[in-house]
């Protein structure tokens, strides 16, 4: 193949993928042709909050239970646990970025376009932390039995005295309930019980109530102080419906609590397994009665290892389940269990396991977070923003093609037109973008980005072209010079953008958010641009200059001839 023919190859790719980009980039080119515009139409450009308006919540992570040697760890997790929870709710391109606040740690979801922001956050939460505890007991000191019985003793007198204030004719039981009564439940409601049927009440009060002798009573109040478990009642009757086993009575006491030594305090201590740790979930029906499921956890190695140990030093104790601060359940360890599997057997129907399910596979939390800002950014406002930018980036881009056009003449030409295929090109990569694993979503600190790349491919040709201008200037025949001025000026041209795309790096390694929104997209217009620059618009020049140009030099540049160089 001679170098004419495969110079009309590479100008008819040009064409094409000119002509393909420019439809990516405005659809409604083809819009008569309705297969072609519908499946182009589809492709759109992902907006960030700050154009398509939207919502920016921040949670505070409660690390206090996590090893600050681990806690880096533990945040990456959550984001990545939270990402997935709101790709799941069908956020476009969500924002999810750890943050520190002081000594704590925060972690920023940028939510764009999506108007019902409290979905969106029961979405967020409903994501299940999954903790396994050990059980603690605290036995409080015990209390002198001596003293109990003296307790327990005026306690009684007490309960007399109030009977007999009780009994006194107008006697307001409802306001000695809440002078004397000790039952919590009933205080403030003057000791009102509400409706009762046999069989619900301690058995001391319950024959009171139901099998005293009718001799017992001094009108609505039972004649005697009746001692339970719990302490002293006295006890009035307000009504009675029916009869035998369906009787109910409206009833109300006061209690003096009985005085007991005090209970050993449980409580539950983490032990480091959480769903961080867990590697798959699944609905299970073996090991339950008919009908019944459990949820059966497989956790990766790591908490492989920390579930055997668990299991291994707690033989005979329970460990207690607790799903989003709720125990499910505490089963006795029976044996060391070293295969990194552990079942749920709670009460759960098998819509609510396979929730369970569904929520612990999409992004178990591994620590709690709370929400602690919620900013808004409305859509008009997002609206101006992306309005004024564009308008900015238009005009910018009319400035540059009207200088390179006036200043180099037929280059400036071509090279504006390289621009605007640079242009078209950068509108397609972001419209395709979404199709692919490495979304870009497109930001006002990334129109800042664009328009500088605009900036920089324009820089890399008048570096060519001023070395095509020295070439003309030294004798060259045109076609030599324009090669050699692309041949001169590539290593400055390396060089300048090679340091812009490190910067770029750098800021995206250590910025966040908008800093990192502007050093991607920088970073695409470079690698773009110096396509353009270099390649197709070499290419189209290659193709389009010929004898006609050597004729009209000062369509191409004005060259100095000697005695102008002594001047």
């Amino acid at each position: 193949m001679n170098l004419k023919k495969r110079l009309r190859y590479k100008f008819a790719g040009v064409i094409v993928l000119a002509v393909v980009a420019g439809l990516i980039a405005y659809p409604k080119a083809v819009a008569k042709i309705p297969p072609v515009y519908n499946a182009l139409n589809k492709l759109k450009i992902n907006l960030g909050l700050d154009l398509q308006g939207g919502f920016r919540l921040e949670y505070n992570a409660d690390l206090s239970q996590i090893d600050s040697a681990k806690r880096a760890e533990a945040m990456q997790s959550l984001q990545a646990a939270i990402e997935r929870r709101v790709n799941a709710f069908g956020v476009s391109e969500p924002n999810v970025s750890i943050a520190r606040s002081g000594s704590e740690e925060h972690l920023i979801v940028e939510l764009a376009g999506v108007r019902n922001v409290e979905q969106a956050k029961s979405i967020i939460k409903s994501a299940p932390l999954l903790e396994f505890k050990t059980e603690k007991i605290d036995t409080p000191n015990q209390i002198p039995q001596t003293q109990l019985d003296a307790e327990n003793k005026a306690a009684q007198a007490e309960a007399d005295n109030v009977l007999q204030l009780a009994e006194k004719p107008g006697a307001d039981f409802a306001a000695l309930a809440k002078q004397y009564s000790q039952d919590p439940g009933s205080k403030d409601n003057g000791g009102d019980l509400g409706e009762v049927t046999k069989g619900e009440m301690v058995p001391e009060f319950d024959n009171a109530l139901f099998d005293s002798n009718p001799k017992d009573w001094n009108g609505d109040i039972y004649g005697k102080v009746v001692e339970s478990q719990f302490g002293w009642h006295i006890i009035k009757k307000i009504s009675a419906n029916g009869s035998g086993a369906t009787e109910k009575i409206h009833a109300a006491h006061i209690l003096l609590a009985k005085a007991t030594q005090p209970q050993p305090q449980v409580s539950y201590v983490s032990t480091g397994l959480t769903g961080k740790n867990l590697q798959n979930a699944k609905v299970d029906f073996s090991g339950q009665d008919l009908g019944g499921v459990q949820i059966a956890l497989q956790f990766d190695s790591q908490g492989a290892q920390l579930f055997d140990q668990i299991t291994k030093n707690n033989i005979g104790k329970p460990l207690a389940i607790f799903l989003d601060g709720q125990m499910i359940e505490a089963p006795n360890i029976k044996t060391e269990i070293p295969n990194g599997q552990a079942v749920i057997t709670g009460s759960f129907t098998l819509d609510q396991a396979k929730q369970v399910v569904q929520n612990l596979n999409e992004g178990a939390l591994p620590v709690p977070i709370t929400l602690v800002s919620q900013e808004s950014v409305a859509a008009t406002l997002g609206q101006t923003s992306l309005t004024t930018a564009l308008k900015a980036g238009i005009i910018g881009l009319i400035i540059v093609l009207i200088f390179m056009i006036v200043y180099y003449r037929y280059l400036g030409l071509i090279a504006s037109l390289g621009l605007l295929i640079y242009t078209v090109l950068m509108v397609s990569i972001f419209k395709l973008s979404p199709l692919t694993p490495w979304g870009v979503t497109f930001t006002l600190s990334g129109i800042a980005g664009l328009i500088l790349s605009i900036g920089m491919a324009v820089d890399a040709n008048v570096l060519i072209f001023e070395r095509t201008k020295e070439e003309l200037r030294a004798g060259r025949k045109l076609n030599s010079a324009v090669n050699e001025g692309f041949k001169r000026a590539w290593p400055s041209i390396r060089d300048g953008n090679f340091s812009t795309l490190l910067t770029s790096l750098i800021l995206i390694w250590v910025g966040t958010g908008f800093v990192k929104g502007f050093a991607i997209i920088l970073i695409i217009g470079v690698v773009v641009s110096m396509f353009t620059a270099i390649v197709l618009v070499k290419i189209i020049l290659q193709f389009t200059l010929g004898a006609w140009a050597e004729k009209r030099m000062w369509l191409i540049a004005r060259v100095k001839n000697s005695k102008e160089e002594k001047v």
